[in-house]
């Protein structure tokens, strides 16, 4: 079956690319295209999605230059200030000029993150959508609620939450928003972050319960695993959250692993598509 990754980081220290101003401690090591695509050889894997890392914040030349050198293997989303009243303009010029298939915004949970609630998402949400390209959201569970007047005037746009809403396994109000998202037929889950998630070791079985529960709700074609790397590699060497999907959660039906792992992040990044540029 074919397994592509919708989830990865890259980053090198570059002065070709500089640090946003406000990352005041950059990563130390490298973690470059090269280094991805020898992990990515060594697991199996046949693409994947480069996430916009935030240390360049606003800044996706890094990525969007990867896609242009190896654009048989990677497809990327990039992130736009969602502060800025002319977000919706810079989504097009990257979509548009650049190659990026999709943004990423992360509100926090807290006040600082109302912004979601503000005037300036719905034209965010409705450039994303006029693109098509999808909308990834990086939050916690209980942000979800502030989602969904969006979810309802935007019902053509691919929406995918990030690593199940950073839902605790004993998180049951969290479970609770994250699932009823099911109801929206263009929502996406990845199933990630169990390492994270988990209170235990491998096989973070802790956490099969949510994912069970996830799978049942929105169906193998609407959710798909991730690594998150080299973000997991603090508590996971990259092959172990392939291996957790494929090989220890029993519960997900064979046929269904090929969407999971596979068909479902090709569904939304359709590398066979892609516009030559």
């Amino acid at each position: 079956m074919r397994i592509v990754d919708p989830h990865v980081h890259i980053w090198k220290n570059d002065p070709a690319y500089p640090w946003a101003p406000e990352t005041t401690t950059p990563p130390a090591e490298d973690r470059t295209p090269e280094m991805l695509l020898e992990a990515m050889a060594a697991g199996g894997v046949e693409k994947t999605v480069l996430v916009q890392v935030i240390y360049y914040r606003w800044d996706n030349s890094y990525v969007a230059d990867a896609v242009a050198r190896y654009p048989d293997k990677f497809m990327a989303v990039g992130r736009v200030n969602p502060l800025d009243p002319a977000a919706p303009d810079h989504l097009s010029r990257w979509v548009e000029e650049k190659g990026m298939h999709g943004v990423r915004l992360s509100p926090s949970t807290d006040a600082s993150g109302d912004w979601f609630k503000g005037p300036l998402m719905p034209p965010i949400f409705a450039r994303a959508q006029a693109l098509k390209v999808p909308f990834l959201l990086l939050t916690g569970a209980s942000r979800l609620a502030d989602l969904v007047p969006l979810l309802e005037k935007y019902p053509d746009l691919d929406v995918v939450i990030d690593h199940m809403a950073d839902c605790r396994p004993i998180d049951q109000e969290g479970r609770r928003l994250l699932l009823a998202l099911a109801r929206y037929p263009r929502v996406h889950v990845k199933i990630s972050h169990t390492w994270s998630l988990s209170g235990e070791g491998y096989p973070w079985k802790d956490t099969h319960g949510l994912v069970e529960e996830v799978y049942q709700h929105f169906g193998a074609q609407r959710i798909m695993w991730g690594t998150d790397w080299p973000m997991c590699l603090a508590k996971a060497p990259y092959a172990q959250p392939l291996s957790v999907v494929r090989d220890e959660m029993k519960f997900i039906a064979p046929q269904d692993l090929e969407w999971v792992l596979g068909k479902t992040a090709l569904k939304l990044w359709p590398f066979e598509k892609k516009v030559k540029r």
